[in-house]
Formats: C-alpha cells, sequence, structure tokens
C-alpha cells in the first residue's frame, strides 16, 4: 500500500507502529491500539544540544509543552515522531493510555466515529491525492509518506527510493503520490514516458543534504501562517538510466540515456509524513512547466555527394546542384547506408527545440560518398547551353529510367529548373492532345479549323498574330504551328477523365508531389486546377490560365512520350517513383506523330535537330513583363534523353529556348 513505511534500516530493533503496518496492508482499518514487540531497556537519550530540550514520549495527553498541550511545539498536538526530535534519541514505546505498562498491549476500544473516518481513508486510498491516516484522539490527518529513518536524511532517502520504485515500475499514479502536487507529477511522468520513448528506467538513490526552506512559507502548500517550516528539509541527488526510443524512416532506434537530477523531500508541517515538493524538474534537469523532454533520431550525414564520374557536384557551380548536394550532405537518404543516430533534446510546448540543449546518445555512422545519377556529360552540356541567355534554366532526364541527368540554372541564385512556377505556354498542348486523343475526339488527321479569334464566356481570344488555318486543316498541323485557338474551342471535350488535371495525374504522374530522392522534400512541380471550366479551362488548353509548371514537370512530359510512360524523375536509383497509367499506346504514336511535325515543318523548324527528335515550343505571355517567357521541350528516341529548357521575360520559345535545347542534344 502506498502509506506503509519501507522497511527499517538493517540492524534496527523496534521497527514503529507493527500493528498499524500489518492492518493497512491486510486492508484492515487501523485503531488507535497499537502492537509492540517487546525490547530492551532503550539507553538514555543523548544530552540535548544546545538550546534544544530533551526529546519527551509517552502519551500525547502526558507529554509536557510549551502550551500545556500534548506534543511538541508547532506540532499542533500529534505525537512526537522521530523527524520532531533530537535524532539518534531512542524511542520509547508508549504506555498505555489506561494505565497499562511499558510493552503490554493495550486495551481494544470498540469502534467509534474516529474508527469509521478511519476506514473511510483506507477504502478511498486509491483514489487520495496524498496518503493520509487519521489519528485517535486529536482527529487530525497525518499528510505524506511515513518513513522509519533515525536522521532526516534516512527519512529522505526512504521517501525517495519509494517515489522511484513506483515510477520505474510504471505505478505513476503511486510515485506522484509522493509528491505536494499528484496531478501535475502524473501528467508530467506521463509526458515524460511518451515523448521519450521509455522502455525501461532505472533510477538510483545517491544522497541527501539538508538545506533551509525558503523564506516565509512558500516551501509547502502545508505551510501555514507567514514564517518558514521548522521541519527537516533534504535535497535528495538520484541517478537514472533510461532506455528511450524514436523512429528513424520506420525503425526503431534505441539507447539508454544516463542522467543526475535533484529533488526536495521534506517534513509536512505539523504531520509526521514527508512529501515531495513537486517541480518539473524533479523528474531530469532543465525541465521547466514550459518545456518537455523528447528523443529525435538523427539520420547519417554524407560527406560527399557526386555525379555518376565521382564529381563532387557542389563544383559544378550550378544554384540547384549546390542546393542538393547540400541537402543531401545534411541527411544522407534511405537505403544508402550510414545508421541513424539519437539524441534527447529539451523542447518548447510547440516542439521546437531548445538552442544547445541536445544530449547525443547515438551517434550516426555517416556516409563518406553518395552518387547521384547526374551524368557528367549531360551536366556539362546544359551547364554550356544556359549559359546563352541570362535567366535560363534546363533540366535532362533519361525516359526509360527518370534518372536526372542534369540541372542547370544561369539564373544568379535562383534554381528555376525544380522550382519555377510559371505558366507551360504551348509545351502543355502535348497534355491537351492527349486527353483528346484519348477521349477518341481528334486524331492527328482531324479537320480543325484555327480562327483568328474565339469568344467563350464572354472573353475573346486572339491568335498571336491574328494567323489563322482554315477549316479542313489537319490537327497535326494546328498542332505544329502551335495556332492557339484550334485548341481553345475544344474546351468542351476535356471533362471527366478526359479534364487536363485528370489527363496530367493519370498519365504523367502530374498533379502530385514527387520525392525525387532528397530526404523529407516533396514538391508538386506540376499544377493543374481540378475546376476550371469555362474560359479558364479554355485558356488552359493552350497553356495559360491558372497552369504552373517547373522545367522538370515539362522535361517529364517529354520523357513520358518517349517511353509511352511516366517514370518519376530521381535523383538517386534507390529512391521509390511514383507511378502512372501507360499512355495508351494510339495515343503515343499521335502524340510522337504531332510532335515530329513541330520539327520537320512547325515551329522548331530550322533548329538543326536530328532525324529522332520531337519537340514542341512554347510561349506564355505574362504580364507585366516586357517579354514573354520562352519553352521548348524535346526527346531524342536514339539517345534516350528528354530536355525542357526555360528561359524567363526572353522572347518565343523556338527563338530562345529552341537552341539551348538543340545545343544539348547535339552533343550527346
Amino acid at each position: 500500500m502506498p502509506w506503509d513505511s519501507a522497511p527499517p534500516p538493517p540492524g534496527r530493533a523496534d521497527a514503529p507502529w507493527d500493528g498499524r503496518q500489518s492492518r493497512a496492508a491486510a486492508g484492515q482499518p487501523w485503531e488507535e491500539t497499537r502492537t509492540w514487540a517487546p525490547q530492551p531497556a532503550p539507553p538514555a537519550p543523548p544530552p540535548p544540544e544546545h538550546g534544544q530540550r530533551p526529546a519527551q514520549w509517552g502519551p500525547p495527553d502526558q507529554r509536557p509543552t510549551a502550551g500545556g498541550q500534548g506534543g511538541p511545539p508547532g506540532t499542533g498536538g500529534y505525537e512526537s515522531y522521530a523527524t520532531s526530535r533530537v535524532y539518534g534519541a531512542p524511542r520509547t514505546p508508549p504506555g498505555d493510555q489506561g494505565g497499562g505498562g511499558r510493552g503490554r498491549r493495550g486495551r481494544r476500544r470498540r469502534p467509534g466515529p474516529v474508527l469509521i473516518t478511519a476506514i473511510i481513508a483506507v477504502l478511498a486510498v486509491a483514489a487520495a491525492a496524498i496518503i493520509i491516516f487519521v489519528v485517535r484522539g486529536n482527529n487530525k490527518p497525518i499528510i505524506g509518506f511515513v518513513p522509519n529513518g533515525s536522521t532526516p536524511d534516512q527519512d529522505a532517502q526512504q521517501l525517495t527510493a519509494a517515489f522511484l520504485t513506483a515510477w520505474q515500475e510504471g505505478q505513476l499514479a503511486k510515485a506522484a503520490s509522493y509528491t505536494d502536487n499528484p496531478a501535475a507529477a502524473q501528467a508530467a511522468m506521463t509526458g515524460f514516458g511518451a515523448r521519450l520513448g521509455l522502455k525501461k528506467l532505472t533510477a538510483t538513490y545517491q544522497g541527501a543534504t539538508g538545506v533551509a526552506w525558503p523564506a516565509g512559507n512558500s516551501g509547502s502548500p502545508y505551510a501555514t501562517g507567514t514564517a518558514a517550516p521548522t521541519t527537516p528539509r533534504e535535497q535528495v541527488t538520484y541517478s537514472a538510466a533510461a532506455k528511450v526510443a524514436a523512429s528513424y524512416q520506420g525503425t526503431a532506434v534505441s539507447a539508454t540515456w544516463t542522467y543526475h537530477a535533484k529533488l526536495i523531500a521534506y517534513q509536512v508541517p505539523g504531520s509526521p509524513g514527508w512529501l515531495i515538493g513537486w517541480r518539473p524538474d524533479v523528474l531530469a534537469p532543465n525541465l521547466t512547466a514550459a518545456t518537455h523532454l523528447a528523443t529525435v533520431a538523427v539520420g547519417p550525414k554524407v560527406s560527399q555527394v557526386t555525379d555518376n564520374a565521382g564529381t563532387d557536384i557542389t563544383t559544378y557551380g550550378d544554384a540547384g546542384l549546390t542546393h542538393i548536394g547540400q541537402l543531401l550532405a545534411a541527411q544522407a537518404p534511405p537505403g544508402e547506408g550510414g545508421t541513424p543516430g539519437l539524441n534527447v533534446e529539451l523542447q518548447k510546448a510547440n516542439g521546437d527545440p531548445v538552442q544547445a540543449s541536445q544530449a547525443q546518445i547515438v551517434t550516426p555512422g555517416d556516409i563518406p560518398s553518395l552518387a547521384t545519377t547526374i551524368d557528367s556529360k549531360a551536366e556539362a552540356a546544359a551547364r554550356s547551353a544556359v549559359g546563352m541567355h541570362a535567366n535560363s534554366s534546363m533540366v535532362v532526364i533519361q525516359p526509360s529510367t527518370g534518372h536526372i541527368m542534369a540541372v542547370a540554372n544561369n539564373a544568379g541564385s535562383n534554381d528555376f529548373a525544380l522550382t519555377a512556377q510559371v505558366a507551360p505556354g504551348s509545351t502543355m498542348k502535348v497534355i491537351t492532345s492527349a486527353a483528346l486523343f484519348n477521349a477518341g475526339v481528334l486524331t492527328p488527321s482531324s479537320p480543325v479549323e484555327c480562327p483568328a479569334t474565339v469568344t467563350i464566356t464572354g472573353i475573346t481570344y486572339h491568335n498571336d498574330k491574328n494567323e489563322t488555318l482554315p477549316a479542313g486543316t489537319p490537327f497535326v498541323d494546328d498542332f505544329a504551328q502551335s495556332c492557339n485557338n484550334a485548341f481553345t474551342q475544344q474546351y468542351t471535350h476535356l471533362t471527366g477523365a478526359n479534364s487536363l488535371a485528370a489527363t496530367a495525374k493519370t498519365y504523367f504522374g502530374l498533379n502530385t508531389r514527387w520525392n525525387i530522392g532528397i530526404p523529407g522534400v516533396s514538391a508538386s512541380y506540376f499544377n493543374a486546377p481540378s475546376g476550371a471550366t469555362g474560359s479558364e479551362l479554355a485558356q488552359e488548353a493552350f497553356g495559360e490560365g491558372q497552369l504552373t509548371a517547373s522545367p522538370i514537370a515539362m522535361a517529364s512530359v517529354a520523357a513520358t512520350v518517349a517511353a509511352g510512360g511516366f517514370h518519376q524523375p530521381i535523383l538517386l536509383e534507390h529512391v521509390k517513383q511514383v507511378t502512372a497509367t501507360p499512355l495508351p499506346a494510339n495515343t503515343v504514336s499521335s502524340l510522337k506523330q504531332v510532335m515530329r511535325a513541330v520539327v520537320t515543318g512547325g515551329t522548331a523548324t530550322g533548329l538543326g535537330f536530328g532525324p529522332n527528335v520531337y519537340a514542341k515550343t512554347g510561349t506564355a505571355s505574362i504580364k507585366g513583363q516586357e517579354q514573354p517567357n520562352s519553352w521548348l521541350i524535346a526527346f531524342d528516341s536514339a539517345k534516350d534523353i528528354a530536355v525542357a529548357c526555360l528561359v524567363t521575360n526572353a522572347g518565343y520559345g523556338a527563338q530562345v529556348a529552341g537552341p539551348e535545347v538543340a545545343s544539348v542534344l547535339s552533343k550527346m
């Protein structure tokens, strides 16, 4: 039971209150009558120290006090308890208050109101916040744990041992009951175990030192008056070994964390009971009401991130590759070797770490070198190509695998290759055409007029130079010449499973988040609003409106056509790739036909593309810019390579981005 005192120290024969303990342990009510084992006559007490009077023992009503009441001054009528007397003086069993002699069993009395109160107290102890006894004679409770030590240090040790034992056995309510704020203590211990992933705790008493009470009555909720209490108060040190754990990428990382902590144990004023003064740092050093401890798994780092030839990718001087290298160096991706570490840290209530509070208990096993899919030859060609124009960015992908072969930027510190969010312009017509082919609405040979203007829901759309293509024009020519109004008037067919948003996601793997291999970093590199209708949908059909895209997304569009299906772009071979439905074979054939026509007789004619190159130009007008954004996407089926290039605020796609893509393909 939580109120049981600890076993007497070795060598002690005067175990106190034997009768009370045996009854309480059996669940019986405790009466005033106590059984004392016969003991040899105790030695005379030592002389009192200066300023103290000799210890007085015997029935409460026979002890002289300064006020003429039983018990020493300040105890409120309680029998003197070891911690209230001169420590070291022998205990003398009280005589029978009915006239019995020393060592004899007192006359048993019939249960009265006090006994009934005691029974209620015992029955309620499981729910009690503080351990309480009711003593016949004064009807006042004894609050706290009642030890049987002969010094304050021993009493503090027994209380601490009871607290630590209950805590490490997982009896948190019991452990909390040994404190003067059980509700706060139990809540703190529950959170302590949960946030640390606590598997096992071993805590051991180390020592105690007497300390003064703070000024006034603030040291205990049971202090009365304005003066500091006079009962003993001890600062206890204990050691703890906590087996703690955290999860790293689905795998548990555990280790033993050792530390020392301190607590304050004190005798409750006006009671022989002892309690622990509750503070958050009773559980571990530096804890406050505004902080908590937590375990944090720490991933291994990478010493060097390289291309496929072993060259550190940060040496290229590209903003994108440098950022990639820094992110991978900071935390190695899963499946690439290395072992995680484990820290214990202080955190604020919102989970943010407290600066410089981390204790490393497991050191991560770092990776000396990590190779990416960056191809040294492709990266060099891309770096050379983007050097043609400022604000250029480019991504090169291997269609058969999704491997990112090159990331190149010439836009200062901007990594537009991966982070741009701009309208894709007419490169979007590849996805629009796929939706129309899938729906069976058009084929490359279907006649589609491209008028100079088209009005949809009150908005009139003009072709770039008011050009027209007459009725009967094969759709392949509309695509090759990139005539916008051949696409705007198709918006009524771009619904349901054949909507632009659905087609982009289902077949091209877009409109969803990708992780290209950087731990904890995923992004959607393309966005087509799912609810687009009317004039908004008509704009999106030729690549403007609310659409946004980046070069990595549009390079993947070209690669998907080349391979006949989507392979998510990745920087590391072991990355799990997002999947998509393969394009229907007829759709792939039709897309290749119209993209080849761009090279042979359309907007990319004259760029010098080879016989196996398929392309689509794009020009996106941006409000507030002097020049439109220039796009071109292409793939070379013989070289297993796909490219997307964006040059912002530059001009037509064929005039600016086109030569850069042609340069890369010619060097591969």
